[in-house]
């Protein structure tokens, strides 16, 4: 008997970033740019989570803290820090303030995993799924959910 052969299911790059201890997946046909910490211009009556917005080749871009946005500890601005910027659908741009940025990594959409266990449901719409690689576990970012989460405003 031969072999399955899954023609039309490929890997996904994912651009691994860290928030604390925490390994995120942002899927990189999401992602426009990565850039260096920058000053960050703050925006008043904005949500908690909103750090303000930077000049990006002269187009104005909102800055989210993921940190805030998860409900983690405030960030703490390193070497390592980088901003994330991130095309949507409707070629908006928004960026993500994460703490560094680790690796690309390839993942096969069959092993990804749904997390078993109950999230709140704040929080459960931001997890696309839980991503192997090796021994690692990555937590896969649904970049929308995560964005329009803040419409809400």
């Amino acid at each position: 008997m031969e072999d399955i052969v899954y023609e039309n299911v490929e890997e996904v790059q994912y651009i691994v970033v860290k928030l604390g201890d925490e390994q995120y997946g942002i899927d990189i046909r999401h992602v426009d740019n990565i850039v260096r910490m920058t000053r960050i211009t703050r925006v008043p009556k904005s949500q908690p989570y909103y750090v303000g917005v930077i000049n990006l080749r002269g187009e104005v871009v909102p800055i989210m803290s993921l940190r805030k946005r998860f409900g983690l500890e405030d960030d703490v601005y390193n070497n390592a820090t980088r901003i994330i910027i991130i095309r949507m659908e409707d070629q908006s741009m928004i960026g993500f303030v994460v703490d560094e940025v680790r690796e690309v990594v390839n993942i096969d959409p069959r092993k990804v995993e749904k997390p078993a266990f109950k999230l709140d449901e704040k929080n459960a719409s931001f997890l696309a799924g839980i991503g192997k690689k090796g021994e690692s576990l990555i937590s896969l970012l649904n970049i929308q959910a995560v964005v329009e989460g803040n419409k809400e405003a």
